[in-house]
């Protein structure tokens, strides 16, 4: 099923039944994403000299102690899935080998416009965010919502390249300064994207 690519099919051919009941926007999104569990087990992630340079370890591709041995993914990898990565949704959390899966929603009707799924190192969010925002037809300018995972500057930085508004949730807890400011929050737009991208969860919790 996945060599046929038959998920996209499927998406595809759902979509354009909800194009023809006008149940999509073409206007206002969000963004978001969650970690995949790969299908390849701990006891396949081994020590190997990887070609090229190796993915950032970051909070989403921790150094794990497994007995004793410190492994990342910079040192190892998986024998049986060599693409997947250790990574860990949160802090305390635990790593496991993942991938990293992503969804556009329409905020009219909350219904999944578009999806990705990349390595799970440290800018995945952000970069399947950039693609499905590249794939969206016309040149009038959109709104994208997201939690403060996308407050950076590099991205709402491309986004305003890409006439893509901005409706980034505020991350005040930084060390740096958010990246969103007056000039999008003065908009009565941008509160309604962030009551509205709270819906994106519900994608990933059903």
């Amino acid at each position: 099923m996945l060599a046929a690519d038959v998920a996209q099919v499927f998406l595809e051919a759902v979509l354009q039944q909800a194009r023809e009941l006008k149940l999509l926007s073409d206007e206002h999104f969000t963004v978001d994403g969650t970690l995949l569990e790969a299908w390849a087990s701990l006891k396949s992630f081994q020590r190997a000299e990887r070609e090229g340079p190796p993915p950032p370890d970051d909070p989403g591709n921790p150094t794990v102690d497994f007995h004793g041995e410190p492994r990342s993914n910079q040192t190892h990898y998986s024998t049986t899935d060599a693409d997947a990565l250790l990574a860990r949704k949160r802090g305390g959390k635990e790593a496991k080998l993942s991938y990293s899966g992503h969804v556009l929603m329409g905020n009219r009707n909350g219904l999944v416009v578009s999806a990705e799924v990349l390595q799970a190192h440290g800018t995945a969010e952000r970069d399947a965010a950039l693609l499905m925002m590249e794939a969206i037809p016309g040149t009038h300018v959109v709104t994208l919502g997201a939690d403060k995972n996308y407050d950076t500057r590099d991205f709402v930085s491309e986004l305003r390249h890409m006439h893509v508004t901005p409706h980034v949730s505020q991350n005040q807890h930084a060390r740096r300064p958010s990246a969103i400011d007056g000039r999008t929050t003065r908009h009565a737009g941008y509160a309604v994207s962030q009551r509205k991208r709270k819906r994106v969860e519900e994608i990933f919790g059903g």
